[in-house]
């Protein structure tokens, strides 16, 4: 279970990462933390943490998509070693 502080910094992070997509502002997810870290640098490290966590998620669902939408390459799922993968049931994919 979530400590209390992580999930204020987790919630934080979300919003501000929302914020900083909307407004086009990349340093504004550092300069939260820096006043996040003038009063707590616990929570400091959870916000950063949460951030770091959302924003690798947000780019492989990106990576995941374009793959997706280009299909199976050759027509069949590879795996290492260009092993051909079972196709796996629709309801595994959540």
């Amino acid at each position: 279970m979530p400590s209390l502080t992580e999930e204020i910094a987790d919630a934080l992070a979300l919003d501000v990462i929302r914020a900083a997509q909307e407004l086009g502002d990349d340093e504004l997810i550092a300069e939260i933390a820096n006043i996040i870290g003038a009063s707590s640098t616990t929570t400091q490290e959870a916000f950063m943490t949460a951030v770091r966590v959302r924003l690798s998620e947000q780019r492989a669902r990106r990576t995941l998509a374009e793959r997706l939408s280009k299909g199976p390459a050759g027509g069949a799922r590879r795996g290492a070693g260009g092993r051909q993968l079972p196709d796996l049931p629709e309801d595994s994919a959540h």
